[in-house]
Parts: C-alpha cells; sequence; structure tokens
C-alpha cells in the first residue's frame, strides 16, 4: 500500500517527531518542578539517556510515546504500509529501552517510565492525569521500588 502523503510532507512530518522535549515530557517536568522535585534534564553518560534524572532519589524517569516504544496499548499500532519494517523497527527499540533499564538497574538506578497514554485522554482530562502523574511519581521517589511504570500494562497485546 502507497503511504497517503507525499516524500517531502512525510520527511516533514518524521522530522517534527521530537527525541527530548516532547510536550508530554515538558508538561510532567513543569508538573514534578510545581511540586518541589528537582531535577536534571538529558543527563549524558547515563544509558539511554534519561528524562528526568533525580540524583537525590537515585531514580531515572523516561517519558516514553506508546508508538515509538511499542508500548502495546491503543496508541502503539503498527502501520499498514511496510508493516515489516515497521514491526522489526519497534521491536528494536523495546529491545533497546530493555538492555537501557537493564544497565541502570545494573548501576543501581531505580528506573520510572511514563507512558504515553497515562496522559493522551480528553483535554479535561490533562490536568487529572498530571496530578496523578505527579502524586504516582512523588509515591515511587520516596519508596524503595526499583521500577514503575505509569500506566503499567497487564499484558502486551499482540498487534
Amino acid at each position: 500500500m502507497a503511504d497517503i502523503v507525499d516524500t517531502e510532507t512525510r520527511s516533514r512530518m518524521m522530522s517534527a517527531v521530537r527525541a527530548k522535549n516532547s510536550k508530554l515530557e515538558i508538561a510532567v517536568r513543569r508538573r514534578l518542578f510545581a511540586a518541589g522535585f528537582r531535577y536534571r534534564l538529558h543527563r549524558k553518560g547515563l544509558p539511554g539517556t534519561p528524562d528526568l534524572v533525580f540524583a537525590k532519589y537515585q531514580a531515572v524517569l523516561f517519558v516514553h510515546g506508546c508508538f515509538w516504544h511499542y508500548h502495546g496499548c491503543h496508541l502503539s499500532k503498527i502501520p499498514s504500509t511496510r508493516s515489516s519494517w515497521w514491526k522489526e523497527k519497534l521491536e528494536a527499540n523495546r529491545r533497546r529501552d530493555s538492555k537501557v533499564m537493564s544497565e541502570l538497574r545494573n548501576l543501581g538506578w531505580r528506573v520510572l517510565i511514563v507512558w504515553e497514554c497515562s496522559f493522551r485522554k480528553s483535554k479535561i482530562d490533562r490536568k487529572n492525569a498530571l496530578d496523578s502523574i505527579a502524586e504516582q511519581v512523588g509515591c515511587f521517589l520516596k519508596s524503595e521500588k526499583r521500577l514503575l511504570e505509569i500506566p503499567r500494562l497487564k499484558q502486551r497485546t499482540q498487534k
């Protein structure tokens, strides 16, 4: 199946995808800062370059897009165009994420992942979603837990 947009448009669309400072990441950062948490951004030298590093709590936070990190929720569907290429690409991303998490945990870091789908509800619910995320992050940071995913999928569904 051919792409529904021309090559130039697709290129422009793909170049707009941000690895750092996405709208969700900025919203989460602002809410956590307002709640009193202090952190460092995109600290190089750590596996995976975490979005936020809470050195005081020996914890890192990643804000993952459900599609790019192949979460398994309704936002992570394999495109119908070049589906085998996309499946391999997204599975490779998942393997890389798993390796990064393992490396961080072996270095003594606790890992927190905020998934895009935890935030992508109606605009009315965004403040509540951010409040919930901030509360869960706060509880995680003050706990001894080693890993937390917001939201956590009970079982990965194959698409």
